[in-house]
């Protein structure tokens, strides 16, 4: 690595001071309650015997990841909004998109195990336990992460090999491929390709399997009705809503080439604020049995 700068200054959501102090209240309050709403959900699934099945597993593994996730960019970016200089050493700023990538891959595998699962549990009943039992759900579950890790260790040593050597200015609260790339002192137009057949058809790839699965259960469900069938659908529409607010913007960030339409910032702020928040409100309010323990959990520990 013939990089010669020591630091990159992460210029943020905004200069103005007092827009600084309404976002670090916001991200603030939207930080504490992922921690809050995840742990919370993580607690509930492990105490209560019933909601042992593979898709509350699933979903406890999902909101684990999902602290991971918004913990990698809230804690700094809450610092530097109340900083005057917001500086970030070579190492951490590749460190941080290291597990950025790790987790925010690990999550788009987790959440396409989810809709086979929801797929399985739906379309093929009678084939469900034998299909979809805690060994194959930990299995499933490695694999995600695994898969996580080989994803984000391809986007690391694409970058840390580019010489950085003059401008070291991010326009973005975090460190990420695209704007950290666009500061080589080099040619990255076979770099950011690499990249983007990496992030961007991964990111596609699982949104396109996603959208299938929920379409051959739409199918299903429209041909013969049942309460079960319902209940069923109400959990898909709640995946939906995740993989929208998920999928969307990591495929409108990632399947272009960088240097010709930078990435927005704000809509970063999406996946990795907004979903986060959002994953543990739409599974609880949104499934009676997940309410139902926390209402157990919370009489429990009131006595």
């Amino acid at each position: 690595n013939f990089s010669r700068v020591t630091e990159f200054i992460l210029l943020g959501l905004s200069d103005t001071r007092e827009l600084q102090v309404l976002f670090f209240t916001f991200f603030f309050l939207a930080y504490a309650m992922v921690l809050l709403g995840n742990l919370l959900i993580i607690v509930t699934v492990r105490t209560d015997p019933k909601l042992s099945s593979p898709m509350y597993f699933l979903l406890c593994n999902l909101s684990f990841i999902d602290i991971c996730c918004t913990s990698v960019t809230s804690p700094r970016m809450l610092v530097d909004l109340l900083s005057q200089r917001k500086a970030i050493a070579f190492e951490d700023c590749i460190a941080q998109l290291f597990f950025l990538h790790f987790v925010g891959a690990s999550e788009m595998f987790l959440l396409t195990v989810m809709a086979y699962d929801r797929y399985t549990a739906i379309c093929k009943p009678l084939h469900y336990t034998a299909i979809m039992n805690r060994q194959v759900c930990w299995v499933l579950v490695s694999a995600c992460w695994a898969g996580g890790f080989l994803h984000s260790i391809v986007q690391t040593l694409l970058t840390i090999q580019l010489p950085f050597c003059g401008p070291n200015t991010i326009d973005s609260y975090f460190c990420d491929v695209p704007p950290v790339i666009r500061l080589a002192c080099t040619d990255i137009y076979i770099t950011e390709w690499l990249m983007v057949s990496n992030s961007g058809l991964i990111s596609l790839v699982c949104f396109l399997v996603l959208v299938t699965s929920y379409t051959f259960i739409l199918v299903t469900i429209r041909v013969h009705i049942t309460e079960g069938h319902w209940k069923a659908l109400s959990t898909c529409a709640s995946h939906v809503m995740v993989v929208t607010l998920f999928f969307v913007p990591c495929i409108f960030i990632y399947l272009h080439p960088f240097s010709t339409l930078p990435s927005d910032k704000h809509i970063c702020v999406i996946c990795t604020i907004f979903s986060p928040v959002m994953n543990p409100l739409i599974y609880t309010l949104r499934n009676n049995e997940v309410k139902a323990s926390m209402w157990k959990l919370w009489k429990r520990c009131r006595v």
